[in-house]
């Protein structure tokens, strides 16, 4: 059994916001899983199945800088370790469209995994949700409490596709697997098919005209010079 974390904050007036990607990851997934949302832990929770991997889905509802007492008290109900929790969540450090998979380390100052740090400490998968950084760091609050950009709206769409692409992958613990269903959908391969071949005249010309067959040597046998005397016979 596992527990995957979506942070955010909850109500409509930040559901469009950069800082909740990770409820929109887990949103998309319940919704793949025709899984219906309940009110418990402090938050909302959804059952999904992979296989014969359950995964119960946690929106904390606390606001995101309470969000380890939400997961807290799902771990202890469910009989969790910290290295059965996955929480996704927003990256300031990676640009747009970019995930990344981490196992334990840091906060890195995310009010959200600052929380979960202080109820079961560090040893937790993270999923890295890149969001861009403004540029300075005076401008972060305003950005992350932000809507995306209606630019960005395809990018998101393809993302969180990937995202729900990938869960098998990620609760059977293949992260290269999930890693790679999220990387067909933002930034598939470009068929070799749809290359136009080169209709140029000059092109055409030389792929069409016969190779010039090398002139034979004239006598093995002579010396460079009475060879080149016999070029000019």
């Amino acid at each position: 059994m596992q527990l995957w974390v979506g942070l955010g904050n909850p109500g409509a007036k930040y559901a469009g916001n950069r800082h909740n990607i990770g409820f929109m990851a887990l949103d998309r997934i319940a919704e793949d899983q025709g899984a219906p949302w309940r009110s418990k832990f402090q938050g909302l929770i959804a059952e999904a199945r992979f296989g014969s991997e359950k995964v119960w889905l946690l929106k904390p509802t606390t606001f995101m800088n309470l969000s380890g007492q939400s997961v807290g008290e799902a771990m202890r109900f469910h009989k969790l370790e910290p290295g059965d929790v996955t929480v996704f969540h927003d990256e300031l450090d990676l640009a747009p469209g970019k995930v990344r998979l981490k196992q334990g380390g840091g906060h890195a100052g995310h009010n959200g995994l600052r929380s979960i740090h202080q109820h079961i400490g560090p040893d937790y998968a993270r999923v890295r949700l890149g969001i861009g950084h403004p540029g300075h760091k005076d401008r972060v609050s305003g950005y992350v409490l932000s809507d995306f950009a209606k630019s960005e709206g395809e990018m998101l769409d393809n993302l969180l596709r990937g995202i729900v692409d990938g869960a098998p992958k990620l609760a059977a613990g293949d992260g290269g697997g999930f890693m790679n269903a999220i990387s067909l959908r933002v930034a598939p391969p470009r068929s070799s098919a749809t290359a136009k071949p080169d209709k140029s005249p000059t092109k055409a010309a030389s792929e069409s005209a016969p190779k010039a067959e090398q002139a034979p040597d004239p006598e093995p046998s002579l010396t460079p010079l009475q060879r080149l005397a016999a070029r000019f016979k």
